[in-house]
């Protein structure tokens, strides 16, 4: 963490800026019919990966910084206003395709289904090596999504001398494209749920052929993997405060609480406790809301989970 003193940015998050569209359906999958009702209702809003592990750091007292390339458009707008009502600075470059969105299909489970509209990025996107090597200096750490453009700036990350977090999400172990930033990253984040073969194996390969000091799989209700210094712990999931509702942005929220505690000097298995606890607030939380866990809420539920671990009374 000795990166901390002269930085003016806490967490750099390169990438992961864009619109969902949010439909709620009766079940996953959905049955074909000429059409449905749905309630409670259809809403386009801000926040995609980077958005939201920006919002959970931010709330969490980080300082945080948002990089990503937006149009001009209609979903661009809804990204910045949705940055400078939380109080996000957000640096974006143009992108002529136009602002990244999907429509996010949630079963009554709180399961999403994601579809990405493939037409608003291109190969060759860029974000200038010039603003990221500014914006790298001057920051602790910086969080990568798997978008084409933070592909192309992980040498320029790595020559400024951060520290780099990325998160896989649903990599089958194969893919080529995923490798690329499992092995460039510091601290790799993934989902279990398209693995081809079994978290341990995954976990360690991506250690063993990369330069991640820890590696967590994250697998929903029946918790996380959490490999460090070359030991392997399973981590139990928390139980929800509330009512599961939404799924959508439970990585997110595991991953920004997790760094939180990672550049606080907290051992490892303390921050994976700390993502257990911010993943289970947010599938509480409905996709079209926007309510991060705060400090105090997720210390005092770390503190329990410990309590619990110990066998002492919580």
């Amino acid at each position: 963490m000795s990166r901390g003193s002269g930085t003016d940015i806490d967490v750099l998050v390169l990438g992961g800026a864009g619109v969902d569209t949010v439909v709620h359906v009766p079940e996953l999958p959905l049955p074909y019919a000429d059409s449905y009702l749905i309630d409670p209702g259809i809403r386009t809003r801000a926040g995609q990966t980077g958005d939201f592990v920006a919002l959970g750091l931010s709330a969490l007292g980080l300082r945080t910084h948002h990089l990503d390339m937006l149009g001009a458009d209609p979903e661009g707008d809804l990204v910045r206003a949705f940055h400078r009502d939380h109080g996000i600075p957000l640096t974006d470059v143009p992108q002529p395709a136009g602002t990244k969105r999907a429509v996010n299909l949630v079963g009554p489970d709180g399961r999403r289904l994601s579809l990405y509209d493939a037409t608003r990025a291109h190969p060759d996107d860029r974000l200038p090596d010039t603003t990221v090597r500014a914006l790298a200096g001057a920051s602790r750490h910086a969080h990568v999504s798997i978008t084409q453009p933070c592909a192309h700036a992980l040498p320029a990350l790595r020559e400024a001398g951060a520290t780099i977090s990325t998160d896989l999400h649903d990599w089958d172990g194969e893919s080529a494209y995923q490798e690329e930033f499992a092995r460039a990253a510091d601290i790799v984040f993934l989902s279990t749920t398209a693995l081809t073969d079994t978290p341990e194996h995954t976990v360690r390969g991506i250690a063993e052929r990369g330069r991640a000091r820890l590696v967590i799989a994250t697998a929903g209700a029946r918790g996380a993997y959490l490999l460090a210094d070359g030991e392997l712990t399973r981590i139990p999931a928390v139980s929800p405060p509330k009512p599961v509702v939404d799924s959508n942005g439970a990585g997110d929220a595991f991953a920004a609480a997790f760094l939180f505690g990672w550049l606080d000097g907290q051992p490892p298995l303390r921050c994976a406790r700390y993502g257990a606890v911010a993943g289970a607030h947010a599938c509480t939380v409905p996709s079209t809301g926007v309510d991060p866990i705060g400090r105090h809420e997720l210390l005092a539920g770390a503190e329990e989970l410990e309590a619990a671990a110990l066998g002492a009374p919580s």
